[in-house]
């Protein structure tokens, strides 16, 4: 068994997958509205500052997180937009739950559970 070859069928199946389709569809219609795509743009710049200060250490003041979900709520009531965060989200659990297979199956190499 190629492990490659098993990764590189996992990223076509990821590739191919529903979510990934309907994260595909949902920024066309986002990147055909000049006002969303802005808006959306505009949020992705924030989030990516807060995380990368996140990171560093230096957390968020309660405030900023707040206005940060507010901004999350109201990108939320564009219906694309709202329809790329939930597929994101849905994508984003496939993920985890990739890696998470992928550690427990590594477990018992670490005195874990043996898989």
């Amino acid at each position: 068994m190629n492990i490659y070859d098993k990764a590189n069928d996992l990223a076509k199946a990821l590739r191919e997958s529903s979510e990934v389709e309907e994260i595909t569809s949902a920024m066309k219609l986002i990147e055909a509205d000049p006002d969303a795509k802005a808006m959306l743009d505009n949020f992705r710049d924030q989030q990516m500052e807060l995380q990368q200060r996140m990171m560093s250490g230096d957390m968020p003041a309660p405030d900023e997180m707040e206005k940060m979900e507010k901004l999350f709520e109201v990108l939320s009531l564009n219906l694309n937009i709202r329809r790329l965060f939930d597929a994101e989200r849905r994508l984003s659990v496939i993920i985890e739950d990739v890696n998470k297979i992928i550690a427990d199956s590594l477990g018992h190499l670490y005195g874990g559970a043996e898989a």
